[in-house]
């Protein structure tokens, strides 16, 4: 590394905050120079096999010309301008792509920031769905534990209250009503006794709670809990019974990542408020999207505030509308569920870990795969060891998984797979 970039890591540690890093002894960073298909370059001249994707969001790689020359097409008519009381093709274009492939219902679109914003957004629809109507005493959300929805204050209120990231904000947060973690595991029965309490939470509490909100399928940074679909089945059949508006995150799980183009897709039923981002475009920058009926939509503006209260300054950027809908057409010209189901299967060499003292579990479902161990790992030692390796892999508490982008080679994925079984058997975490 040249004594220019020393500088700057320097300058890097001493004043630029990194998520969830301490400013006091923060973790190693990692000083990339370019991205490419499937790979991070680092400037210290290490190519690594990128088994995040970014954050579940650069679901066809790095750097893909369709995506670039969206970018860059756009870029050189209009980057941005305002959306109140303008309107632009870009905007239109994708929205009408989001109606076509999202649950039939979900006909209005809410182009929001990033997925945190995009659950705010859903969440003051539910709140101004019902005061609309005059029920002022539906003020609270219903969730699960072990859920995840983002890092601004109504999602934080949402997240899990105890195990969570967000846990110091006690008492600062708005108190909603938690009901245990869905427990029947994707692939196995369904235990008819957890539905049976589901349904109690909502004899108790619908009175007063305006939506439930909960990822479908896949609880993700929550602790990567992957469900069976009879409970979500159920819960859309509760919340019509109970009067309640149903919330789907679908900002990790959606385009494709579980096997389905929508996580609840594998419950065939549909929202009446839908969030989606990460993936959205393609990874390339951020761009979120609350989708929501008509039904819903209409009652909102028939309150007295008459519209919907939240209009973002960046509402509908052209740039991320134009390749949101580039990354949309690359999903289906590359075929994304064949890509997923190869992904799958090739993700299956994580088995080798089940053999392994220090694993509780391994768990795999669409484009996703993950390793339990039973102790916290070291995200610092792990993380050089994997790049000693060749590998981009960023575990959280005791789970060491990876979404890579769909364009991921069997090679690349059985080279994280390995990583992951020799770390763990050499102690490297």
């Amino acid at each position: 590394m040249s004594k220019n970039n020393a500088v700057d890591l320097d300058f890097d540690k001493e004043h630029i905050w990194h998520p969830y890093t301490s400013m006091i002894d923060p973790l190693p960073v990692y000083p990339v120079s370019h991205t490419d298909a499937a790979h991070i370059y680092l400037e210290t001249g290490e190519q690594l096999i990128d088994g995040m994707a970014s954050w579940w969001s650069a679901i066809h790689g790095y750097n893909h010309p369709k995506l670039v020359k969206a970018i860059t097409e756009q870029a050189q008519s209009m980057s941005h301008v305002m959306f109140g009381s303008i309107t632009h093709a870009p905007a239109i274009n994708l929205c009408k792509k989001l109606i076509n492939i999202t649950p039939e219902p979900l006909q209005k679109v809410f182009l929001a920031d990033s997925g945190s914003v995009s659950v705010e957004v859903a969440i003051k629809m539910a709140l101004q769905f019902w005061m609309s109507q005059g029920a002022q005493h539906k003020t609270k959300l219903m969730t699960a534990r072990k859920g995840y929805h983002g890092d601004t204050f109504a999602a934080m209120s949402v997240c899990d209250p105890v195990n969570s990231m967000h846990s110091m904000y006690q008492g600062f947060l708005p108190e909603h009503i938690f009901v245990p973690a869905p427990a029947s595991s994707f692939g196995g029965n369904i235990n008819h006794d957890e539905l049976v309490e589901l349904e109690n939470s909502f004899k108790l509490h619908h009175h007063e709670v305006a939506a439930f909100i909960i990822e479908p399928i896949v609880q993700n940074a929550g602790g990567m809990n992957f469900y069976h679909p009879a409970y979500l089945k159920e819960l859309r059949i509760l919340c019509d019974k109970y009067n309640v508006l149903l919330i789907l995150d679908e900002i990790a799980t959606g385009f494709g990542r579980t096997g389905k183009l929508f996580a609840c897709e594998h419950a065939n039923i549909s929202p009446d408020i839908l969030c989606i981002g990460k993936a959205l475009t393609g990874g390339t920058m951020t761009l979120s999207a609350t989708l929501t009926t008509n039904h819903v939509a209409t009652e909102i503006s028939k309150g007295n505030a008459g519209v919907l209260m939240h209009g973002p300054t960046f509402m509908g950027n052209p740039l991320a509308c134009a390749v949101a809908s580039a990354s949309i057409d690359l999903l289906f010209e590359n075929n994304w569920e064949a890509q997923v189901t190869r992904l799958f299967g090739a993700m299956q060499h994580l088995r080798l870990c089940e053999k392994l003292d220090a694993v509780e579990n391994v768990r795999i479902l669409g484009a996703i795969g993950v390793v339990e161990v039973k102790h916290t790992v070291n995200v610092a030692k792990i993380q050089r060891y994997f790049i000693d390796q060749g590998l981009w892999i960023r575990p959280f508490g005791k789970l060491i998984y990876i979404m890579p982008p769909y364009i991921t080679s069997n090679q690349q994925i059985h080279a994280l797979c390995n990583g992951i079984y020799t770390a763990l058997e050499q102690q490297q975490y």
